[in-house]
């Protein structure tokens, strides 16, 4: 049933997809604060017609976060869809071969900013979501928050949470915004590393340095930063600052209420 519903409605989820694409959501650039908004409206009304109970925009010190639900009933599992419809800004424009939101299909694929980072993927889930819904095969509770200033660093995502535990609440969390191993093999994340960013600097003489009188005796700037760069992962490629590397959870664990599990899958 959900392939044949996917088939006969398969024109009209292009075209709200394309529609979606061609808002420049561009979250880096003051200039589309109102594009990012219409964005984030766009998708409370999508949710809404694919079946969401409530779907609202969620005010933030920046750009909005997406919140919808369906609930069937509070005894069964939630899984917490998370994605973003904010995007990179398209520069350089004269790489691109058509413009970046005006969507085009050459050999079967989507060309425009945003097809699969990440507007395609989180409404790739409205839509199954949406099938479920209409046919009524939905077996679990579903929530969704969909964010808009994920390429921005998503400053605001972490107090949004902190503030609404209870909303968001859920067994699992499903995620498309990575990649696949190949366009005909599904694949699912189970981990990823995330990012630090430092600032060292290494000072030393103030002027040149005869080698043949304080080499060896005065140390090379650039020598003592390489080394400290290179001591910074093992043989292994292992982490090795005290208490950086952290040991998940048996997930083994029997009540899956107990576990924050992050599963990112490109399809459902």
């Amino acid at each position: 049933m959900i392939k044949e519903y996917i088939q006969s409605n398969q024109q009209r989820f292009l075209d709200e997809l394309f529609e979606l694409l061609c808002i420049p959501s561009v979250s880096a650039d003051s200039h589309h604060k109102n594009d990012v908004r219409k964005a984030a409206e766009y998708v409370v009304k999508k949710l809404k017609d694919a079946g969401a109970d409530t779907a609202e925009l969620c005010e933030t010190a920046g750009h909005p976060i997406v919140y919808g639900e369906k609930i069937i009933d509070a005894a069964l599992p939630t899984v917490l869809v998370y994605g973003h419809y904010d995007v990179q800004p398209p520069d350089p424009l004269n790489l691109w071969t058509s413009p970046p939101f005006e969507p085009v299909v050459k050999d079967g694929k989507i060309y425009a900013r945003g097809s699969c980072d990440d507007k395609g993927q989180f409404y790739m889930h409205i839509k199954a979501f949406e099938a479920m819904t209409k046919l009524k095969t939905l077996s679990c509770n579903i929530k969704f928050m969909i964010e808009g200033e994920e390429e921005v660093g998503s400053d605001n995502l972490g107090i949004f949470v902190q503030k609404n535990k209870s909303k968001l609440k859920a067994d699992v969390i499903l995620i498309s915004d990575t990649s696949i191993i190949s366009l005909d093999t599904p694949s699912i994340t189970v981990g990823l590393r995330g990012l630090s960013y430092v600032e060292v600097e290494v000072t030393g003489p103030n002027r040149d340095l005869h080698s043949g009188v304080y080499g060896g005796a005065v140390a090379n700037p650039a020598n003592i930063l390489s080394r400290m760069i290179a001591s910074l992962h093992d043989e292994n490629g292992r982490v090795t600052i005290p208490g950086f590397m952290i040991r998940l959870p048996n997930c083994r664990h029997q009540n899956a209420k107990h576990l924050t599990s992050s599963i990112q899958s490109q399809r459902l």
